[in-house]
């Protein structure tokens, strides 16, 4: 009788010790880190942009995450026209359709010529041309070492005026003035930071 006893005690002790040192659950640490992402070990900033067309209808979202070597931006989108379209980070946060006008020319904190192929280029802002599939969809990711999400930076994307990410009709040719011969502005998404939101 002792011997049970003492067995029970033994596993009642066991249990607790267990329970105490089990992790927190999915669900806690996802909200925890809710707007971060680790990067060597530390917390970098990540937001979500969604975009709309020009009759103001949601048709895609970026995911935006620091890292080590600069911004990647995480695109997934539909409802778009088939090709190759002008990716591009634009220096005002305010998309209002049809035109998008409103957020302004691309990004340009060091003062650059456009595009990849410019010698004296390019904008922060540019990025490689997003590739639609016949369905009309996009799923990509690009790096862009030349922008941050910290702030008092010279390159942050959380300026006074916003900042915003816009995408165009056509193929941007990496080279013309001032934004690539990209013709239209068919999508846009506000980049805010998610303590704003």
């Amino acid at each position: 009788m002792r011997l049970i006893w003492k067995l029970s005690l033994i596993s009642c002790c066991v249990v607790i010790l267990i329970a105490c040192q089990s992790k927190p659950k999915v669900e806690e640490i996802a909200e925890e880190n809710e707007g971060y992402v680790e990067v060597d070990g530390k917390q970098k900033d990540k937001l979500t942009v969604t975009f709309i067309n020009e009759e103001e209808v949601e048709v895609g979202k970026a995911i935006l995450q620091e890292g080590n070597a600069g911004v990647e931006v995480t695109i997934e989108a539909d409802h778009l026209p088939a090709g190759s379209h002008g990716f591009h980070i634009h220096d005002k946060g305010i998309c209002e359709a049809p035109s998008f006008e409103s957020a302004g020319g691309h990004f340009n904190p060091t003062d650059k010529m456009h595009g990849f192929n410019h010698p004296d280029g390019p904008h922060a802002g540019d990025m490689e041309n997003l590739e639609v599939e016949k369905d009309g969809t996009v799923k990509a990711t690009f790096l862009n070492e030349k922008v941050t999400l910290q702030k008092d930076d010279i390159r942050s994307l959380f300026t006074e005026d916003g900042t915003s990410l816009v995408i165009h009709e056509k193929a941007d040719d990496y080279e013309s003035q001032p934004a690539g011969d990209a013709g239209d502005r068919i999508a846009c998404g506000v980049i805010v930071p998610e303590s704003s939101k």
